[in-house]
């Protein structure tokens, strides 16, 4: 399943980071960030629960950019 999210970061380079920890993410197949339209399009991996995993993503996002968010 993919979902989209909005999300609000201020630079390419924090997208990438973000991009990064979301691909990290227990739960997550792929992630892919867009600066420019600011979203992030997540697949999950079968049986996986979207709501908890986007709260680790949120998470693991925050941890590498402290000023990023990811409206779930």
């Amino acid at each position: 399943m993919k979902k989209t999210y909005k999300i609000d970061v201020d630079c390419a380079n924090c997208a990438n980071k973000m991009e990064a920890a979301a691909r990290r993410t227990g739960g997550v197949r792929e992630a892919t960030v867009n600066f420019m339209t600011l979203k992030m399009i997540v697949e999950f991996e079968d049986g996986a629960e979207p709501g908890e995993v986007m709260k680790a993503v949120r998470k693991n996002c925050r941890k590498v950019e402290d000023g990023c968010e990811v409206f779930i």
